[in-house]
């Protein structure tokens, strides 16, 4: 078992990072007096024990190589499609659908990464369960809300495995200089993504002032967006380094990233208030559940992952 010595160091630097943004929010806890202002540290501090969390579970991935990083990104898919059935309910109708989409299709996609088969990868989900779904299901012979209810499926299996399957699946790319290094693209697009997400709640609750969508999500703000935005975008042409990109097209990657994890959320926002939830689940303290924190990934994965493949795959 080898570890690269690049990915230490970063991971070295997060645990700092980490533990300095613990302290102050342990002070800010005691300071901080009034209801509102507790309400925000409360919710800082508990972004940051839910990335101590992530940070620990994808330390442990990285550090014992693609086989364990696949089964945690199957694990997190798993629990991401569960989240979203239950929250947009089925009928018995749909079982069969659902059982193949559960343990066909999912385990499927992360064994071709496995076994390096791109092709297929990019294929199995939107081609072939995208036509096999509808047929398990109509053969129940139930018509009520048919077009609903395969909708339904087909965008859960589509989100939360396809989707962010590509997170993974930056092992599979072939660049050449960069062969063997991979892992640092996985780390890279997970850093860029939450390193948004905080940022922008961080601006938004200083200088929020003009909301983007109200109705769907009231947090979100347009200086939140721009100031984290451009800070992760910032932090992203700063790692130029741990990828093969220089620092404008580093920078230009991660803004990309922070525009596609903005959106992502943004829907899956509205999806969550079109069924009256607030949260996906609640696997997470503070955070919801495993699809409150891999919305912005769904949409940011396949973007970082296809734009790469395509300026710097051969």
């Amino acid at each position: 078992m080898t570890v690269d010595p690049t990915l230490l160091t970063l991971f070295a630097g997060l645990v700092v990072i980490l533990g300095t943004a613990s302290i102050t929010g342990r002070v800010l806890a005691r300071r901080v007096t009034s209801p509102g202002g507790r309400a925000t540290v409360d919710n800082l501090n508990a972004r940051i024990r839910a990335w101590w969390l992530m940070i620990a579970i994808f330390a442990l991935a990285f550090t014992f190589g693609k086989a364990v990083t696949l089964v945690l990104f199957a694990l997190t898919s798993f629990y991401c499609l569960r989240e979203f059935i239950s929250l947009t309910p089925t009928r018995p109708a749909d079982h069969r659908a659902l059982a193949f989409a559960f343990y066909v299709f999912l385990p499927l996609q992360y064994v071709l990464i496995g076994v390096d088969w791109q092709s297929l990868f990019s294929i199995a989900i939107p081609v072939y369960a995208f036509l096999l779904l509808p047929v398990l299901a109509v053969l129940k012979g139930e018509t009520d809300d048919f077009l609903a209810r395969t909708a339904k499926v087909q965008w859960a299996l589509m989100l939360t495995v396809y989707c962010i399957s590509h997170a993974p699946a930056l092992l599979l790319l072939k660049i050449p200089g960069f062969e063997g290094r991979s892992v640092l693209l996985l780390f890279f697009l997970v850093t860029v993504v939450q390193a948004s997400d905080v940022l922008q709640y961080i601006f938004g609750k200083i200088w929020g002032r003009h909301k983007i969508a109200p109705l769907v999500s009231p947090s979100k703000t347009w200086e939140g967006f721009v100031g984290g935005g451009v800070s992760a975008t910032l932090l992203g042409a700063a790692l130029f380094w741990i990828t093969p990109f220089g620092p404008l097209e580093a920078g230009a990657m991660a803004g990309a990233i922070v525009i596609a994890g903005f959106s992502g959320g943004l829907v899956l926002s509205a999806i969550k208030r079109s069924m009256g939830a607030k949260d996906w689940g609640r696997m997470i303290e503070g955070h919801g559940g495993a699809l409150d924190r891999m919305d912005s990934v769904t949409f940011a994965a396949p973007l970082f992952f296809h734009l790469t493949n395509y300026y710097f795959v051969p």
